[in-house]
């Protein structure tokens, strides 16, 4: 088994893979299983300091952001879509399938949202029902400042929907604080729990504006106001992976229980940036670094599966490349989770470090 240092999904550990080989009974009748969900989701809400109801949804991280986007627009409404990412662009496309109308806000895929510069345009035009962010845009490992960003949209009366999947928890967030209406997150990034869940909180502003829809949403199960009422009426919308989120439930316990959990993705984050500068690495991101994943440039005589292989076969660790307009281009270390110890990122630093060596002896030799 690999060693995987990819930015998602991560290594679980076993206290959560025992919590998923519970017995299970059933969920949707189970009237102690509707406790266990309503207090893993309060656990949750907590971490991320906020008041706000959080749900859990059955399906990999990207349900949460297209359940977003399908609860919120409606025909013809501009949406504000920022975008100095892959995944941030990708916004305009569950905006223009459910019929609105992407306006995308482009800057520099090297450098984080610039909120001054933000600003000057929203002076210009802030007619948008809700705008999409993207907390850290794992292609490329851009982390935005969503602490400056979402409040600075609220001063404009605009909804905002933020992708955390990748950076919360290993990133500081504060929902209550920094005014996010939906947050979306994953199982399989820092939470390191198996993929298969997404978890969605939910603030009051964004409940009045699904309510307050003039059409249905075009949706079931990306519909995040199908869960109203769900503890009270004790029905759930679908059956919900009992064992995925007991599973999720131990991970965020983890967590809860690390005191050193955010301060340590910090400084194994800053340890891998120095690093790989140090051995003539060039980093992909001008600014903006995240906690979770660490992005260098393909050196010059090397491709990028060369070395994603030979770190593979030689050193047991599996890395990432990325795609798009990325691909091939770059190499991505995930240091999340229960991936981000000293002693994981030892081995995988000096397994890039030796993997390169070989690879430009070999390449000379040729």
């Amino acid at each position: 088994m690999y060693k995987m240092m990819t930015p998602g999904p991560t290594m679980v550990a076993e206290n959560v893979r025992m919590a998923r080989s519970l017995e299970t009974g059933n969920p949707d009748f189970d009237v102690d299983f509707y406790d266990y969900y309503k207090e893993t989701c309060e656990l949750y809400s907590d971490l991320l300091y906020t008041k706000n109801e959080s749900l859990i949804l059955s399906g990999e991280g990207i349900l949460g952001l297209e359940a977003a986007v399908a609860s919120l627009t409606e025909q013809g409404d501009r949406v504000l879509v920022l975008d100095n990412g892959v995944f941030g662009k990708g916004f305009a496309d569950f905006v223009s399938m459910y019929g609105g109308e992407p306006v995308l806000y482009t800057t520099d895929y090297k450098r984080e949202i610039e909120v001054t510069a933000l600003r000057e345009f929203l002076e210009k035009d802030s007619d948008f029902t809700y705008a999409t962010v993207v907390h850290c845009d794992t292609p490329s490992g851009m982390l935005n400042p969503i602490d400056q960003i979402c409040p600075l949209l609220k001063e404009y009366g605009i909804l905002t929907v933020v992708d955390s999947v990748s950076g919360m928890f290993g990133n500081e967030v504060r929902v209550d604080d920094w005014k996010i209406d939906i947050l979306c997150g994953g199982s399989q990034k820092a939470i390191s729990a198996p993929i298969g869940l997404t978890l969605v909180t939910i603030s009051e502003d964004a409940k009045k504006a699904m309510k307050n829809r003039k059409t249905p949403i075009a949706s079931f199960y990306a519909n995040l106001t199908t869960f109203e009422g769900y503890y009270e009426k004790k029905w759930f919308p679908y059956s919900m992976p009992i064992s995925d989120i007991y599973g999720l439930g131990q991970a965020l316990e983890n967590i809860k229980e690390d005191e050193d959990f955010l301060a340590r993705h910090e400084r194994i984050a800053t340890k891998t940036r120095e690093y790989l500068t140090s051995i003539g690495l060039q980093l992909y991101a001008e600014n903006g670094y995240s906690n979770t994943v660490t992005v260098f440039k393909v050196p010059e005589g090397v491709t990028a599966e060369q070395l994603l292989q030979t770190v593979r076969e030689d050193h047991n660790i599996l890395l990432a490349g990325s795609f798009d307009v990325l691909a091939g281009e770059v190499i991505r270390i995930g240091h999340m989770g229960y991936n981000c110890t000293e002693e994981n990122i030892k081995a995988t630093l000096e397994a890039i470090e030796l993997s390169l060596k070989k690879l430009n002896e070999t390449n000379l030799n040729l």
